[in-house]
């Protein structure tokens, strides 16, 4: 159990201290020559219970940030008011700090009671009984001590051994995190760090990493409640000899946070619940400076209140935007005091380390919120999962409430969750929300399929964000390629479809293409009428007819092989198989566009666009002014009649240069596609 005192400057909280341990905590020759305790102390009594730990704090009011420095972290709070004097404002001060703590558990000792009558004892007990009512002190034991006479000293270590052993271990399952109160050098050692380990454990040869630097270093040894020891767990005073090729004493400052690797994120912005104290003058608003103390850290602020100002004796939630970042885990408490270090505002709980900079007070955004102080990690994360956007990234959950491996596990475990793993973040949703995520896709294909026929499917982003929950793009991927592997969708390309899905024109568009079809088969076929020439013929406006072309080229009747000229498939399957025609006849296989001209009997411009669509699309291969046939894209469009092997696939063509630029309904940008399954419907 770790035991800090509290108090009054002067009213005997070291010596009372040397009285229980035999170790005088003013270690400083300034705090030696004035007398008076200007840093924090340390001392150890062994007991039947274990090993207690004393935090000494100074208790002048200049040297309140101090005193939260040690006070953040102790178990038991040891209340120290001197008899003669009674009551007093640090007094008042550092009770209210325990109390913005959430310290619940503690012993008031009314010191110096040898200079004091049995009747001034109990009027200033009266008064510590009042100052206590309302605080997490409320009804603690209040016992005389004298340290010259020894009056009640041994009572005094008896109650704290007995309250050390009705004090339940911290739990040792979390990640590692211990706030650096104290860095030295120690010679034949090196760079020793003291601090209070707040949870999980730590072994000698472990890596850790310190924050908010980002110093990785390497644990050479480690003093737990000043005895040598393998590992340090959660609640224990813990010194770590530490190696690492940036580590020095000046590296490492009160503040830091050595902790494991995982956790090492800092941040500058969290929101949080936050209580003001009822001496405050007057309601806090938005942008309020202040100086926050959380953990041994102390850091310029900016308060935001997130629902209207905060009344004096009132609470609500805020946002803190702080001068730099720190490290920090949601559940830590902190206190706000005035920039000048005059007073104490208030304090709270952090809740989210990495909030939003705008709409941060939205209702959504406040729900959030209700379910991060929710008093257990599992909870929240139950919570969360059922609020917009119904996703928890399981990673940075973890990470930001300090939870080990095994918790994280045992989160999933519990909730009965569906994770998708994708750019180093693991995306939770329930399993319910995923059964509705995947009918909500198929439910958008098909109302896709209905509305646009003639198209092969919808693009990806766009059905991404017609989902819900809105996945990240990465996370969206994934959760496509399990339902595609369940049979629930087929991706084809940069489409997305049913699996029952063909694509059909309607009546009036496949009429008008009974008409065109014969135009661009037979003699023609090799040079196609371009499709304004088209649109005159048939009477239809180019528009019209240049958008019947693409919806054609979409289902792989025809290929766009240059801007204006559309190819029926059949067409470009019989120029594919000249061109291996001509690679076959040329040495080594490289041949010339005036070979492929001469083997298609057409101009020369039209053989260019046509070999340039081969290379588009990676049929041909080119260098320089000659070709030859890539045998891997043979059967792109479909199977060659003089070479025949099966039609596979289409994988991704490159589509980036060429023609069939102009955006199409559903997100694709090519109306150059073959279908999977290339079928030529101009029979």
């Amino acid at each position: 159990m770790i035991i800090g005192t509290a108090g009054h400057i002067d009213h005997g909280k070291t010596a009372l201290v040397k009285a229980l341990t035999g170790i005088d905590t003013d270690r400083l020759k300034e705090e030696k020559a004035r007398g008076i305790t200007v840093d924090l102390g340390f001392a150890y009594l062994p007991g039947e219970t274990g090993v207690l730990g004393f935090v000494d704090v100074p208790g002048h009011e200049r040297f309140v940030h101090t005193m939260l420095a040690g006070a953040s972290g102790i178990d038991f709070a040891l209340l120290v008011v001197a008899a003669d004097d009674g009551v007093m404002p640090q007094t008042r001060e550092h009770l209210a700090i325990l109390d913005l703590l959430g310290l619940t558990r503690g012993l008031v000792a009314l010191s110096k009671a040898d200079l004091a009558d049995a009747a001034r004892r109990e009027a200033v007990a009266a008064e510590i009984r009042a100052l206590l009512e309302g605080t997490g002190l409320e009804g603690a034991p209040i016992l005389p001590v004298s340290t010259p006479s020894g009056e009640n000293i041994d009572t005094l270590k008896a109650a704290l051994q007995q309250a050390a052993g009705e004090t339940a271990a911290r739990a040792a399952s979390g990640a590692f995190r211990l706030s650096v109160d104290r860095s030295f050098s120690l010679s034949g050692a090196g760079t020793v760090v003291t601090g209070t380990v707040l949870s999980g454990r730590v072994a000698v040869g472990d890596s850790v990493t310190v924050s908010p630097s980002g110093l990785a270093a390497r644990v050479r040894s480690i003093h737990a409640q000043n005895r040598p020891a393998q590992e340090g767990l959660a609640g224990q005073r813990c010194a770590l000899n530490l190696a690492g090729e940036a580590i020095t004493k000046e590296a490492i400052a009160r503040g830091d946070m050595v902790l494991a690797p995982a956790l090492h994120a800092p941040t500058d912005r969290i929101d949080a619940r936050f209580r003001v104290l009822a001496s405050e003058p007057k309601p806090l608003g938005t942008w309020f400076p202040a100086r926050l103390h959380a953990g041994s850290t102390e850091v310029g602020a900016r308060l935001v209140p997130l629902e209207g100002p905060l009344a004096p004796g009132g609470g609500g939630w805020v946002q803190l935007v702080l001068d730099r970042a720190i490290a920090t885990a949601a559940g830590d408490r902190f206190v706000l005091r005035d920039v000048s270090a005059q007073r104490t505002i208030g304090g709270g709980v952090f809740a989210d380390l990495r909030p939003p900079a705008r709409k941060r007070g939205t209702p959504e955004r406040l729900a959030v919120l209700q379910a991060l102080a929710l008093p257990a990690p599992a909870a929240r994360f139950r919570a969360l999962l059922e609020l917009p956007p119904f996703l928890v990234e399981l990673r940075g959950f973890a990470r930001d409430q300090a939870l080990g491996a095994g918790d994280a596990a045992a989160l999933t475990a519990a909730a009965d969750v569906v994770t998708l793993e994708a750019a180093g973040l693991v995306q939770a949703m329930s399993a319910s929300r995923w059964t509705a995520f995947a009918e909500g896709i198929a439910a958008a294909l098909a109302a896709y399929h209905e509305e646009h026929p003639d198209q092969q499917g919808i693009g990806r982003e766009r059905l991404r964000l017609l989902a819900t929950p809105r996945l990240p793009a990465a996370a969206f991927r994934v959760a496509l390629d399990r339902l595609a592997g369940a049979g629930l969708l087929v991706a084809e390309g940069s489409f997305l479809r049913l699996p029952g899905h063909e694509l059909r024109l309607d009546p009036a568009d496949e009429a008008i293409w009974e008409k065109v079809a014969p135009a661009l088969a037979g003699g023609a076929r090799f040079r196609p009428p371009r499709t304004r020439d088209l649109a005159q013929t048939f009477e239809l406006a180019e528009p019209e007819m240049r958008r019947l072309l693409k919806a054609c080229a979409r289902q792989g009747r025809i290929d766009q092989v240059a801007h204006d000229h559309f190819f029926l498939r059949a067409t470009v399957l019989e120029m594919v198989g000249l061109a291996v025609d001509c690679g076959e006849e040329a040495e080594h296989g490289w041949f010339t566009a005036a070979a492929f001209r001469d083997r298609m009997d057409n101009g020369r411009k039209v053989a260019i666009q046509i070999l340039d669509f081969f290379d588009r699309h990676g049929v041909t291969l080119r260098r320089g002014d000659l070709r030859r046939i890539n045998p891997h894209r043979l059967d792109l469009f479909g199977p060659l009649p003089a070479h025949g092997g099966e039609s596979s696939p289409v994988g991704r063509p490159d589509f980036k240069s060429g023609w069939g630029s102009e955006t199409v309904p559903g997100g694709f940008d090519s109306h150059s596609l073959p279908p999977s399954s290339p079928t030529d419907r101009t029979a």
